[in-house]
């Protein structure tokens, strides 16, 4: 009877991989880098703010009312205003829109006007922080004022001046 010796083939070492293995390795990495990097060019274009709030220290400026050509720092209704040239959409609440009685008539623009009237005196009277969030449709910036921490549109929506947006009623039309 005659024997036959098995040799089993001895798997490679940790250390003595092939040089293919490293090559599959490193493009590897260089894939999953290129899909972060990516994704994270993506989320900075495409979300609002890059998804990050940018918040302004306390300031005090004055604000007139919105006239022709002046778009510099001024109120434009109760939920708008320009700031030192910058658009800004102040969110989380609406106000009747001054310029057009959409359905509330005569009375829609008086409350528009009064909701205006009182912003312009909230930021001319006090200091006040404004925190950004991106943009909204038409290119305005998204964003709060707080005054002593609190939300404008709080303010304005107590005195029955706003609601809340966008779920809020609109109690004018």
């Amino acid at each position: 009877m005659s024997v036959i010796r098995f040799k089993p083939k001895r798997r490679p070492t940790r250390h003595q991989q092939k040089s293919g293995d490293h090559l599959t390795t490193a493009l590897a990495v260089a894939a999953l880098l290129s899909v972060c990097t990516l994704g994270w060019i993506a989320a900075d274009t495409f979300l609002p703010g890059g998804g990050q709030a940018v918040v302004a220290s306390e300031m005090r400026v004055q604000f007139r009312m919105y006239g022709s050509g002046q778009r510099h720092t001024c109120v434009v209704d109760g939920d708008t205003v320009w700031l030192d040239g910058m658009n800004l959409r102040l969110q989380a609440y609406d106000t009747p829109e001054p310029y057009n009685d959409i359905c509330g008539g005569a009375q829609e623009v008086a409350l528009a006007n009064r909701a205006s009237a009182r912003l312009l005196d909230l930021l001319n009277s006090n200091s006040f922080s404004v925190e950004t969030f991106g943009t909204d449709r038409y290119d305005r910036t998204l964003a709060t004022i707080r005054i002593g921490g609190t939300d404008v549109g709080d303010i304005l929506i107590s005195e029955g001046l706003a609601r809340r947006w966008p779920d809020g009623n609109e109690f004018w039309c």
